[in-house]
């Protein structure tokens, strides 16, 4: 009778353990989605903002076309850039930044841009390269 016993408090205490663990979560991907669609490219790490005009230096752009950042990057193997990080959430701006699905403003050429100051090398994927 003691195994008997011994045998259903081994059974309850288990479930009470069972009962009372947490919850997890695996995490097996990470389910990306669209690009965003941002007249002058968007921030390469989340959550993806639109990020302004000056931002991205010119080599960001193919023919007019913002060639991804984060998840989306579709640039060469090796690809760095420049950019002004000034206008960058975490560097501290708060300025005025376009919505997604805006258009680009007349004038605002993506492949020259005269005035850019780059003053940080990005590669694609969120990671800082070097200073320039």
């Amino acid at each position: 009778m003691n195994g008997f016993k011994f045998f259903a408090f081994a059974i309850v205490t288990g479930l009470c353990f069972i009962l009372a663990a947490p919850a997890m979560h695996a995490q097996v991907g990470v389910e990306v989605g669209v690009a965003p669609v941002c007249p002058y490219g968007y921030y390469d790490v989340p959550p993806y903002d639109c990020a302004p005009y000056g931002y991205y230096g010119p080599e960001w752009f193919s023919g007019g076309v913002f060639i991804g950042a984060g998840p989306w990057f579709h640039g060469p193997d090796g690809f760095h850039g420049h950019v002004n990080n000034r206008f960058h959430p975490d560097h501290g701006y708060n300025g005025p930044r376009p919505a997604r699905g805006d258009k680009p403003e007349p004038g605002k050429r993506l492949d020259k841009i005269d005035h850019f100051k780059g003053n940080e090398v990005r590669d694609g994927r969120g990671h800082v390269a070097g200073k320039r």
